[in-house]
Parts: C-alpha cells; sequence; structure tokens
C-alpha cells in the first residue's frame, strides 16, 4: 500500500504501481461511446496511462490537455486517461476542450483496474477514485515508467514520463 497526501492529508491507496520491468496488468474499460478498451488492444504501441481521480478538478483537467499537446507528434504512441468519471463526462470534456489526441476510460464498472495497478485512494474525502499516476508501456507490453504523485493536486511529471518512451 502506498501513500499519498490529498490537500497535505495523508491517504493510503491499494497497492503500489506495477514494478518497472513487469508486464503490465491487462484491463478492460469503458469508452466515451460506451464501448470498451482494453490494453490488449493497444498492443505493439507505447502507451502511456495517465490515470486521475476526476475531470472535474483543475489538476485533472490540466494533465488531459498537456499529455494531448505532447502526445501529439509521438510515432506509435497511445494517451490513455483513465478516471472513475463516467463516459459522457469524458466525450464532453474532450468534444469542448478539443482534445483528439487522448483516448479517455472510465472504471466506473470496472473494480479490477484500480486494484491491479495500485491506484484505488483507500480512504479520505475521495476514496474510491483514483490516485493521480502515470505509467508508461513499451510495445511488449513492459512496464518502463511509474509515477505516483506524492500530492493529488500536483501535476505528473510529463517530461520524465516523455523521455521514457
Amino acid at each position: 500500500m502506498a501513500k499519498i497526501t490529498v490537500n497535505g492529508n495523508p491517504v493510503k491507496t491499494s497497492g503500489e504501481l506495477p514494478s518497472k520491468g513487469s508486464k503490465a496488468p491487462e484491463f478492460r474499460l469503458v469508452t466515451s461511446d460506451m464501448g470498451s478498451l482494453g490494453l490488449s488492444d493497444v498492443k505493439g504501441k507505447k502507451v502511456i496511462l495517465n490515470i486521475f481521480a476526476s475531470l472535474d478538478t483543475s489538476t485533472c483537467a490540466a494533465s488531459i490537455r498537456q499529455f494531448n499537446k505532447l502526445a501529439a507528434g509521438k510515432d506509435n504512441t497511445v494517451v490513455l486517461a483513465i478516471s472513475k468519471d463516467l463516459p459522457f463526462a469524458h466525450g464532453r470534456f474532450c468534444s469542448t476542450e478539443g482534445i483528439t489526441n487522448v483516448i479517455t476510460l472510465s472504471g466506473f464498472r470496472d473494480t479490477a483496474f484500480g486494484k491491479s495497478y495500485g491506484v484505488d485512494m483507500t480512504d479520505g474525502k475521495l476514496a474510491g477514485l483514483y490516485a493521480r499516476s502515470v505509467v508508461v508501456i513499451n510495445e511488449e507490453g513492459n512496464v518502463i515508467y511509474t509515477q505516483l504523485v506524492p500530492e493529488l493536486s500536483h501535476e505528473p511529471d510529463y517530461d520524465t514520463a516523455l523521455a521514457a518512451l
């Protein structure tokens, strides 16, 4: 179990991020059109998992905007923005913001994702939502970079995540 803070208050997560060099756990989450997408669907691509609590917070929204901008020129790379927000909210956010280089995924139906990636916040006011984290996966499906952001209100380290590609 990892620990982060939310506005300075300690919060526990359901586990640890997958270790560097390990096989990334498979998942199947809901797309903004109510379909589904799993890690196996993007096999052979470099994958950035941008995991966050909710689109309705300024920091989470900023992370999607930033990864959308930074991912625009990356070959063979897909960014998956993952939260428990409903797919309708994801679709509305992306259309309003002009997000075209990121695929949003909702974990509202899937309790396994948060546990297998260790990102479910288990206590505090936001218990049940995901802790802000980034996982970068190579074309073979192996984890090559992880970051559990220590304070939920802080943005992830975009440069280091992209450098891992």
